[in-house]
């Protein structure tokens, strides 16, 4: 793990004006109408002279989304002989707008889903709502260098009903690290529970930075402590070819008395589970917690903020760390949402809005939809992009186009604007080292119909009872006895069956 030091360069780079706003803070703000159900000009595809109109729906995570002159905009409309009317919705709000508009039946041509296993949408797609994209998708070719697992993870009965927004397999969250708390400690990098344990209670007692409210462990997406001590990624996990529960799995029972041992020595924060991502960020780059969990360019950006009041600063992202199984990081899924074509669009039309995401989804399109354009909103130093104000306000960047269109790139998460070139290539090394190891989501697109109706009230009382356990309110026994009350109960064990029975018809349609 380790990986090379940041120090090198940082002095030319804090020279750079770079506003990391690309990611940016989630918007209150929805606008840009356009989903209407009138397909407008050039409905017959895209032999017309004149640009085909496509409405699209959808989320945006940056403070405003772009604007229909944008310059990026703009050239995805040249380059692909579209006019594009986007309705764009601020991600926090965008779910429930989501299933207004399926639950209306006014579709627009190109509609962002949080993912295909949307209840409604899933009934849409039965009732022959929506297009089975599968016979169009061989012509594709940059959609098809997705990776085949990202696709497999998006079919619905062994078909691709939708176009995965796709990202990286590798370097999404994970526990991150202050490099420069472990030198000044004279710490290793953890390698297993028992070092991340011992880092942070010698992050708490030693207080590396002077400040008596520290902790070792923000508790930012503290799932992966579970999943390390189950060595699985996710609700499920596979055993000699079936789905068990993974609440069910011994390790969570360690993994929450783990837990309760950090809050019980004050190691995390006492109101971790009520505390709101942008808190657990200020922990982070207020030297009040030496560990959190973010992807690795996430890390990056707060490295560059911080070194503005201590150019010492260094998150490192952990390759994994282990238990009982060997070295564990879970893989992401592969997507952060899919889209989707209902069938009252024209069959033309469909080729013409598969070529816009196929074009998205090559070098070309990539680069504009993440970076925007060169001699614009970045410029290239180094061998490196560095991104111009303009970016910030032309809204370029993952939080606006990358929702809809992406070039598929396993280092994507290794990079930031602005990162210097050794951080980068550290980066990547990390990539790489987790691509080795990292363990999937084995049920990724699966749905059960009972979990679908009452999943959710199982879900908050499995987590309350972890929340519980881990602040003390309760015994160790009292998870004990909802564990067998789950193991007796019909409709949880219809839930497992359901799983199963859908994963082993996928695991039929991919012939193991």
């Amino acid at each position: 793990m380790g990986g090379l030091s940041m120090k090198s360069g940082r002095s030319s780079f804090r020279s750079k004006r770079v506003n990391l706003s690309l990611i940016g803070t989630l918007s209150l703000t929805s606008l840009l109408a356009g989903c209407s159900s009138d397909s407008g000009a050039g409905d017959s595809g895209a032999n017309n002279a004149g640009p085909v109109t496509i409405n699209v729906l959808s989320d945006f995570t940056i403070a405003q989304p772009p604007a229909p002159d944008n310059p990026v905009w703009k050239e995805f409309e040249k380059k692909t002989n579209t006019k594009l009317n986007i309705t764009w919705v601020t991600g926090p709000d965008y779910v429930d707008r989501l299933n207004v508009v399926l639950s209306s039946g006014d579709l627009p041509d190109l509609l962002k889903l949080d993912d295909m296993t949307n209840p409604l949408f899933q009934q849409m797609v039965k009732q022959g709502a929506f297009w089975d994209l599968t016979p169009f998708l061989r012509d594709y070719p940059h959609l098809m260098e997705y990776p085949k697992v990202i696709w497999e993870n998006t079919k619905i009965d062994a078909k691709n009903y939708v176009v995965p927004v796709a990202r990286p397999l590798n370097g999404f969250a994970f526990a991150g690290i202050r490099k420069d708390w472990l030198d000044k400690l004279g710490l290793q990098v953890p390698q297993t529970m028992d070092d991340f344990y011992n880092v942070m209670k010698a992050f708490k007692e030693k207080q590396p930075e002077g400040k008596a409210d520290t902790f070792g462990y923000t508790m930012r997406a503290q799932e992966f402590i579970e999943y390390v001590f189950t060595n699985t990624n996710g609700r499920w996990k596979e055993v000699n070819g079936s789905l068990i529960d993974a609440n069910f799995d011994p390790g969570m029972r360690e993994a929450l008395l783990y837990k309760h041992k950090l809050y019980a020595e004050g190691l995390i924060p006492p109101d971790y589970s009520v505390m709101k991502d942008n808190q657990f960020w200020d922990m982070a780059t207020s030297g009040r917690a030496g560990i959190t969990s973010e992807t690795i360019e996430a890390l990056w950006r707060w490295t560059y903020d911080q070194w503005k009041r201590d150019p010492k600063v260094e998150w490192l992202p952990l390759s994994s760390l282990s238990h009982k199984n060997g070295p564990f990081v879970p893989e992401y899924r592969g997507y952060i949402g899919v889209l989707a074509i209902p069938k009252k669009v024209p069959e033309e039309k469909v080729k013409t809005i598969l070529s816009l995401l196929n074009y998205g989804a090559s070098e070309e399109g990539g680069t504009l939809s993440l970076y925007g354009v060169k001699g614009v909103h970045y410029n290239e130093e180094n061998e490196m992009k560095v991104t111009t104000e303009q970016a910030v306000k032309d809204s370029v960047g993952v939080g606006s186009f990358g929702k809809m269109f992406m070039r598929y790139d396993p280092y994507m998460y290794a990079f930031a604007p602005g990162m210097p070139k050794e951080v980068f290539e550290r980066n990547k090394r990390i990539i790489d080292e987790r691509a080795k190891v990292a363990k999937p989501d084995v049920a990724v697109g699966l749905v059960s119909e009972t979990d679908i109706k009452m999943g959710s009230d199982y879900k908050k009382k499995i987590s309350d009872m972890k929340t519980q356990v881990t602040m003390g309110k309760v015994g160790i026994q009292a998870w004990d006895k909802l564990i067998n009350d789950l193991k007796q109960d019909p409709n949880y064990q219809q839930i497992i069956k359901e799983m199963n029975d859908a994963y082993k018809a996928r695991r039929a349609a991919q012939g193991k």
